[in-house]
């Protein structure tokens, strides 16, 4: 069993549930693959009884890896997919942030979670991706995102306009600050902090919405993830930002964009009962009254 491990510097004070997961995980692993980042900053302070390979940033995990465990927030684990790409490798999220939806496991649960996985006592929670299948060269052979697409304006001055159509058909212009196109992961990201609907994983749809539009009626729409969505920006200035997940490329308006599912997937691994209802419950405090 190889073991890859990514993430960002994170707080001393999670050191010692590092040194726990890496000794329980020894139990099992043959050999662990840490990237060049997270390396340099643990190598003083954890000791590794089995071999280790040190992977340079932004180089792909070994092909016979069986997960890699992305140490952080929601954010590291969205650049995991950058490492991954379409390999099927799963990835197993520990939340070393605050809210962490897609970086569940906790401090906490640290021991239960290395045992469940050296165990094979875990599900694979498989999530769709979308890609910018044009321009495909604007992010070379990491053109998909798991959470969204956007389209944001680059100044404070002027709003851009956004033409957009679904499977050809003309669906709105647009005048905001930019439009996002989010996966049900993505539905409680940005799209969540801009109006968009909570959809639940397992959905198939795409939800398209805008932000900060000019026009208070325009309102997020869910669309069937089948289908394809062109972009056409204008706009007084000549250059707009399009985003994937947290990667961002400079584009002039005259390029024509063309957003749809990606074919292949992301795996998560769940470790215990997966309850999406239950994690946004929790993590947004529904329910929650500070009077009682």
């Amino acid at each position: 069993m190889k073991i890859a491990c990514f993430g960002r510097p994170f707080d001393p004070a999670f050191l010692d549930n590092f040194r726990l997961l890496i000794k329980i995980l020894e139990e099992k692993v043959s050999s662990f693959q840490v990237y060049e980042r997270l390396y340099n900053h643990i190598k003083e302070h954890v000791h590794f009884e089995k071999p280790v390979k040190v992977l340079p940033s932004g180089s792909q995990p070994e092909k016979d890896t069986s997960c890699v465990i992305s140490v952080g927030g929601d954010g590291t684990l969205l650049d995991t997919i950058t490492l991954v790409r379409d390999s099927g490798i799963p990835v197993l999220g520990i939340n070393t942030g605050r809210l962490g939806f897609l970086s569940a496991i906790s401090t906490d649960e640290i021991s239960f979670a290395a045992r469940a996985l050296i165990s094979g006592d875990y599900t694979i929670d498989v999530r769709s991706m979308i890609q910018l299948a044009q321009p495909a060269e604007l992010f070379g052979n990491i053109n998909y995102a798991l959470n969204e697409l956007t389209v944001l304006k680059r100044d404070t001055s002027t709003m851009i306009s956004i033409s957009a159509y679904v499977d050809d058909l003309f669906l709105n212009t647009y005048w905001a600050d930019g439009l996002i196109i989010a996966t049900p992961t993505g539905s409680t990201g940005y799209s969540l902090s801009c109006g968009g609907p909570i959809i639940s994983p397992e959905s198939k749809n795409l939800i398209i919405t805008p932000i900060a539009t000019h026009n208070l009626t325009v309102r997020p729409i869910v669309i069937p993830d089948s289908s394809q969505v062109k972009l056409r920006i204008t706009g007084k200035k000549q250059d707009y930002l399009v985003l994937l997940d947290s990667r961002s490329r400079p584009l002039n308006t005259t390029t024509e964009l063309i957003v749809n599912k990606s074919p292949f997937s992301m795996n998560l691994i769940c470790i215990g009962q997966k309850d999406f209802y239950k994690t946004i419950r929790n993590k947004l405090a529904w329910g929650l009254d500070k009077r009682n």
